[in-house]
């Protein structure tokens, strides 16, 4: 077989995404290879196809245990050969693996980093390896958004192994990082590939401002009018999941919380139960998603902004894998700005990060395409915009907010550049709380100038002169804030400012019409099919049928087929198995196994 009889016969796929084929052949010829390549994007066959092709077996070197068993699952559920080694194992299970692998009867072998450096005077000096892909390869890096020191070890492998081509992936790294993988790993002469950032099935939204009690009302209505799909919210700290995960119960809303400090039997638990599509909400800290392979993830929302864009994007990724239309939300507010900034002061890389966390802030306070600042950030530009965000769909009425500038700075200033920003708000507000009277702001000129706006308006635009550079709060001196020369510009009549209008925080989260939520499918040619005649009953019973064929085998229902094969499937409406297999995504093992019982289902209901 060559690379595109595989794609077809395993994976059901007519032709490769961009770069896909030539990673692959540059593999085959025994390149070291760079992959950057968005989650969703098709990274795991730059190395699954290669090592079906070549002789030997690929070592594949993951970062936690469910990840590999997610991938092991899918690769099996499609007639490939692979296993996992890890401490999960019983000792017979470890020893039959083993001498499977000695023999060459698996293509693909995924390892713990820490595992692989230990097998090296055993396992692997006894066995022919084909190649060895470094999955999540940002890890590796300190400059990367989730740093491993065990990942540091790899190292080593060039030493060991001088002839053995080395695949380093991941999905997100900025050039620094890509730099530091290449010289951690002592790639030789790597061939570099970066694909498109751009996940244009992702719709992009920034709330900014929201209480934490608007959120969660806003994140019960979201859910409740998606009952049928699968989503992740994250969260800061520990204690929020678990209080919103409560609460979201408390509503009739089956979630559950995930972080670092629950015991591993509860976070496996909570894991498979959402891999299974047995529990659809989780709510978590970023302790969650590397893990999971899960490709039917519908929404992503952020309670909180992330540190980094890095982070956000790698987040985010984890919803619509399948290529099927996905929803992804981030909260913003000052007191992230606030909480952010004091983990930034007290890191290691105070100056690397504080850029980092800049850049996320200039994200969610974009007045233009979101989309078009991620894909900047990645070093890639769009010369157009994409008319799947909330900029681009509803774009910010601006106004000359130069009055209410003048107001916060005049009374930043005659606090002594004292105050926080709360305070700020309570001066211009008039609102005699026990601080101001504590220390006699009441008396100020500026108290009360600017009452006629609500306390959660003035939140708005303090939020937006932060970001606009006209204070700064000084974390180290209680969160005081103080005028910057842009601010001076502005509070002396110098240069005018333009606010964006601040908006009331609407509660309802309807889902998007059916027009605009469109699926993009890819359909055979058939005679009597139309690219419009999707039947949502039959989806919903075709997503029955996958529960039932997961739950039989273990299986998680996306490893069965995904979201995206079933919205193929429920509108070309395949009534024999050889149209059945003509649908994208769906390869001979697959045809073989499921198509008897899905093509009867079919036939029953058209």
């Amino acid at each position: 077989m060559d690379a595109k009889t595989i794609l077809k016969t395993y994976f059901g796929y007519d032709s490769f995404r961009n770069n896909q084929l030539d990673i692959i052949n540059a593999a085959m010829l025994g390149h070291d290879t760079l992959v950057l390549m968005p989650t969703g994007g098709g990274k795991s066959l730059c190395y699954q196809i290669p090592a079906m092709l070549m002789p030997g077996t690929c070592i594949v070197v993951s970062p936690l245990i469910s990840l590999m068993q997610d991938q092991v699952e899918a690769l099996k559920a499609n007639g490939v050969e692979a296993e996992a080694l890890n401490s999960a194992l019983d000792l017979g299970i470890d020893t039959t693996i083993r001498r499977r692998v000695i023999s060459g009867d698996v293509k693909l072998l995924y390892m713990s980093p820490e595992r692989l450096m230990a097998e090296i005077p055993f396992l692997l000096s006894q066995m022919h390896i084909s190649m060895i892909a470094i999955d999540e390869a940002h890890c590796i890096s300190q400059w990367g958004h989730d740093f491993r020191p065990e990942y540091s070890q790899l190292g080593d492998i060039r030493g060991r192994f001088p002839k053995v081509p080395i695949m380093a992936l991941t999905a997100t790294a900025d050039k620094i990082t890509r730099s530091d993988i290449t010289k951690q790993l002592r790639l030789s002469n790597p061939r570099e590939f970066i694909s498109s950032f751009d996940r244009p099935n992702l719709s992009l939204a920034v709330k900014r401002g929201y209480t934490p009690k608007e959120k969660t009302s806003f994140i019960i209505n979201f859910i409740k009018a998606r009952p049928m799909d699968a989503g992740i919210v994250y969260c800061l700290s520990r204690a929020s999941t678990e209080k919103l995960a409560n609460e979201l119960n408390a509503h009739g809303i089956r979630a559950a919380a995930y972080h670092a400090g629950m015991s591993a039997e509860d976070r496996a638990r909570t894991q498979t139960l959402f891999k299974q599509d047995d529990l659809l909400v989780v709510c978590a800290t970023i302790a969650f998603g590397m893990g999971i392979d899960k490709s039917n993830v519908r929404w992503v929302i952020h309670f909180n902004m992330p540190k980094s864009i890095e982070s956000y994007y790698q987040e985010i990724g984890r919803a619509g894998r399948d290529g099927a239309p996905a929803e992804t939300i981030l909260f913003y507010s000052l007191s992230d700005i606030v909480l952010l900034s004091r983990f930034v002061k007290g890191s290691g890389q105070r100056d690397i990060n504080a850029d980092k966390l800049r850049r996320m802030q200039e994200y969610a306070e974009s007045s233009v395409c979101r989309r078009r600042i991620l894909l900047n950030y990645f070093n890639e530009t769009s010369d157009h915009d994409c008319h799947n965000c909330d900029v681009c769909q509803d774009p910010p009425q601006r106004f000359d907010g130069t009055r209410y500038v003048q107001m916060a700075l005049s009374a930043a200033k005659r606090t002594s550049e004292q105050a926080k920003v709360a305070t700020i708000i309570e001066i211009v507000k008039g609102i005699k709380s026990p601080t101001i009277v504590r220390k006699s702001y009441d008396r100020l000129p500026t108290f009360g100038v600017g009452k006629e706006l609500t306390t959660k308006q003035w939140k708005d635009y303090m939020l937006q002169m932060l970001q606009l550079g006209f204070f700064e709060i000084e974390y180290d001196k209680a969160d005081a804030v103080v005028v910057t020369t842009a601010g001076e510009d502005v509070l002396y009549g110098r240069k005018q400012a333009l606010l964006c209008q601040a908006t009331e925080h609407e509660e309802s989260a309807s889902p998007r019409s059916r027009k605009s939520r469109k699926i993009q499918l890819v359909i055979p040619h058939f005679s009597n099919v139309s690219a419009d005649e999707e039947d949502p009953k039959l989806f919903e019973a075709l997503r029955i049928l996958r529960k039932k064929c997961a739950d039989e085998e273990g299986f998680p229902p996306y490893i069965v087929f995904s979201d995206k094969v079933l919205h193929n499937l429920a509108t070309a409406k395949p009534t024999t198995l050889d149209a059945f297999g003509n649908v994208s995504g769906i390869g001979e093992h697959k045809k073989a196994k499921y198509g008897p019982r899905f093509v009867e289902l079919i036939k029953k209901m058209v």
